[in-house]
């Protein structure tokens, strides 16, 4: 039935085209109706609208629907740019970002205002959807502490990877359940610590207290806490990773920036920097950069830029000077 079916094909073709039917028309409508011998085998791959075995060659199947994006991307990058999907999930939501938020503005689809009972019924949607948002007190936990994380890491100036980063910590010591006897704002403080530290863009703990919640005490005493709960790798803090923030906060030129960076590795080298705080090495190595290089900067405004104080920074710039005199050369 089928091989009489294809010969009907051929002949109305050759019908109606004369003979520019070649051979290898005549040939590929024959096998478009042939059975495929490996198709129970697993090689077909469906591509583009059609289906075809890998083995042969033969279209087994064409015109499905391609359910593909119309555009192509070469990269990652134009791919993002492209996509219309929506945003990504993260972990810097408690939900992920996958539920619904209703707008505050009480404007339709066309820029007009709505009516006085329109509002108060949007109005009512939005505290429905905020309840069906948080249904449990971990989701509300995670809310608010995710809240602050967000908060915190925008006033100090930190980068979404160190949002993301913290949130994740967080949500390890939800799971974790090394919540009960600690604040959730010094739990969510500790793991924004954390993460700046691991991302190599710290900030002390006088800047972090500074824009939390709790005090510089409670803060430490949870981070110890945490880190030793949930076995994080954090490396001690390294000054040079604070010199560009200095650096750029003081208006100081980039051969001072380079003029501290070798300050700090001879210091390393001298090990003069065992047991002292990394800021305040940091904070001596600019301010001795700038004297070096001729650039107007006092104490008082590395002290303020750093969070430490003058005599701190008197001390370690001998230091730092002693190292760079005993330094061989």
């Amino acid at each position: 039935m089928a091989s009489a079916w294809s010969g009907f094909l051929i002949s109305v073709l050759e019908r109606v085209l004369g003979s520019g039917v070649s051979a290898a028309r005549r040939e590929r409508l024959t096998l478009r109706k042939r059975k495929c011998r490996t198709r129970s085998h697993g090689s077909l791959r469906a591509e583009h609208a059609e289906t075809v075995c890998e083995d042969c060659g033969l279209v087994v199947d064409e015109g499905e629907i391609d359910r593909g994006p119309e555009w192509r991307a070469f990269d990652a990058a134009e791919k993002d740019e492209k996509s219309r999907v929506g945003a990504p999930t993260t972990n810097m939501m408690h939900d992920q970002g996958l539920s619904t938020n209703i707008g505050w503005q009480d404007k339709d689809a066309y820029g007009k205002s709505l009516s006085s009972r329109q509002r108060q019924k949007m109005q009512r949607l939005r505290t429905w959807n905020e309840r069906f948002r948080t249904r449990d007190s971990k989701e509300r936990n995670l809310k608010q502490a995710l809240g602050e994380i967000d908060r915190m890491a925008s006033a100090l100036g930190l980068p979404e990877n160190v949002r993301e980063t913290a949130s994740v910590i967080y949500r390890r010591a939800l799971e974790e359940d090394l919540l009960p006897g600690r604040s959730i704002e010094g739990v969510a403080t500790s793991s924004l610590y954390a993460a700046a530290r691991q991302a190599g863009t710290p900030r002390s703990l006088d800047e972090i207290s500074a824009v939390s919640r709790v005090e510089k005490d409670e803060v430490a005493r949870t981070y110890r806490y945490v880190i030793r709960e949930l076995g994080l790798e954090v490396q001690p803090a390294d000054p040079e990773s604070y010199v560009p923030r200095f650096a750029s906060d003081l208006g100081l030129s980039d051969e001072t920036e380079r003029r501290a960076r070798g300050l700090l590795q001879t210091a390393k080298e001298e090990e003069v920097h065992s047991g002292k705080s990394p800021v305040g090495l940091a904070a001596a190595a600019m301010y001795a950069a700038a004297l070096l290089t001729n650039e107007k900067v006092t104490q008082n405004d590395v002290s303020e830029v750093a969070s430490i104080s003058e005599v701190t920074i008197r001390n370690r710039y001998h230091e730092l000077l002693e190292a760079e005199k005993g330094a061989p050369v």
